[in-house]
């Protein structure tokens, strides 16, 4: 009986961890949007070209977003 106890509550937190993990995913790629070139020019940022990928812009934090 100790032993299903403890295996039931290793299941429970292996699926706990599991779901946290996609809720994660989830946040970071709702979490970064798009901007507009206007936007990206408000910022302070640089419109950047890359081959086959369009444009992104270049903020002066160091960061990157792509532009819509």
């Amino acid at each position: 009986m100790r032993m299903r106890r403890i295996l039931g509550l290793a299941l429970a937190a292996a699926t706990f961890a599991g779901m946290s993990a996609i809720g994660a995913v989830s946040a970071g790629a709702a979490s970064s949007p798009n901007i507009t070139r206007d936007e990206c020019t408000a910022a302070g940022g640089q419109i950047v070209a890359r081959p086959y990928a369009g444009y992104t812009c270049a903020l002066p934090d160091g960061t990157t977003q792509a532009i819509t």
